[in-house]
């Protein structure tokens, strides 16, 4: 990873023609720095694993769910780069023709953000808003350890599912699950 100065900020062009990081490391772009990103650990990949197979048989031919990949967004007026855990994109965000070895250039359908060691709600909180702010239309936070997933609208508050409570959500009419059934999907224990 290149060192800067304090006072240095890295534009996209520069943030995108960094050398990788060492190992699994993965960068985002944050007010014109380089941020590492928490690295995931084993019930995090489980859950990751969870919501893609549910979401990919839920949406097909209509989108696309990808894991870990880098989304061009602009955040409080400067170029922002994150790289959420789980983003969806619906072919009329994104079209399905579309195939480039590049950041995602438009803000998806949602995000899933799954809080990582390290890592606190309201953290997770305050980047739900940069990302409804930058047009993405629906972001959840998932919270392992009180097995609940928190849903960030544009228009109104935020709604926190947990146990048998149903997950609808008008945007994607297909899913319909549980918070509960995707944790036992994720094999991750009752503590």
């Amino acid at each position: 990873m290149v060192k800067l100065e304090a006072n240095n900020k890295l534009t996209l062009q520069e943030f995108l023609n960094l050398p990788p990081g060492e190992g699994d490391i993965t960068y985002e772009l944050v007010d014109g720095q380089a941020i590492p990103k928490m690295s995931p650990k084993f019930f995090h990949s489980k859950l990751t694993h969870a919501f893609l197979n549910l979401i990919e048989q839920s949406c097909q031919g209509k989108g696309i769910v990808c894991p870990e990949w880098a989304i061009v967004l602009t955040r409080r007026g400067k170029d922002w780069l994150p790289t959420p855990d789980i983003l969806y994109i619906s072919n009329e965000r994104l079209p399905a023709d579309w195939n480039e070895d590049e950041a995602c250039p438009v803000p998806p359908d949602l995000v899933i953000e799954i809080i990582s060691p390290g890592q606190t709600f309201g953290q997770m909180t305050a980047k739900a808003k940069d990302y409804l702010d930058a047009q993405v239309l629906r972001v959840w936070v998932v919270d392992s350890k009180a097995r609940s997933i928190t849903v960030f609208y544009p228009d109104a508050p935020p709604k926190t599912f947990m146990g048998d409570e149903l997950l609808t959500d008008s945007l994607f009419e297909a899913w319909e699950f549980t918070v509960e059934q995707l944790f036992q999907k994720a094999k991750i224990p009752l503590k």
